[in-house]
């Protein structure tokens, strides 16, 4: 997030939700935070929840494509890591950056996102992914040869996943950018360093 010091929509907490939305706040507590009275969930569905209904699509499409899509996790988190990176989105890499290590991206790959330099210098695979993340979030589509060595590595289904994993990331950090969500105490990004 750039230019915004605080959230421009208040954070919404279960207690603030009309009744009638408390099962959309549970339903994405589930995968997104905690049921914890202490312990919300993460800022951006905190700041989502001021639609519930939108929060609720949101939350649901990005169940799907975090937690039960056929990408193989590198894959998932390179694009995403990827697509912070074209966005400026502080808030998505402070959270997926740490993911992207914990999956196994490595260092080398992380550093070359992060730097705008992907896909120079990684190898071949993970270039790919970055490449297309890259090209997706700035021209709206992919070029046929790297649509065709996305699609030769990961087949139809899994191109079909990275692609609409790409544009969900890309609406949810644009989101998040112009609401200016917070990043959530003891989180930090050096995206933009």
């Amino acid at each position: 997030m750039r230019g915004n010091p605080m959230a421009r929509v208040p954070y919404q907490n279960r207690e603030d939700l009309p009744e009638s939305a408390q099962p959309i706040y549970d339903r994405i507590a589930k995968t997104r935070g905690s049921v914890e009275p202490n312990t919300p969930m993460p800022n951006s569905f905190r700041a989502l929840l001021n639609s519930p209904p939108a929060a609720e699509a949101v939350g649901a499409l990005g169940e799907f494509l975090r937690f039960n899509t056929s990408l193989d996790p590198v894959i998932r988190e390179i694009a995403i890591i990827s697509v912070a990176r074209q966005t400026n989105s502080d808030y998505e890499w402070a959270h997926h950056e740490p993911i992207a290590r914990q999956v196994g991206v490595s260092d080398q790959v992380i550093e070359a996102i992060r730097t705008n330099r992907a896909p120079m210098g990684l190898p071949a695979k993970d270039g790919i992914f970055a490449q297309a993340a890259k090209e997706l979030v700035n021209d709206g589509t992919l070029a046929d040869r790297k649509y065709q060595a996305v699609d030769h590595l990961i087949g139809p289904q899994g191109t079909v996943d990275l692609i609409v994993l790409i544009g969900y990331y890309a609406m949810l950090s644009t989101a998040l950018n112009a609401l200016g969500i917070e990043m959530e105490p003891g989180l930090s990004s050096d995206l933009n360093d």
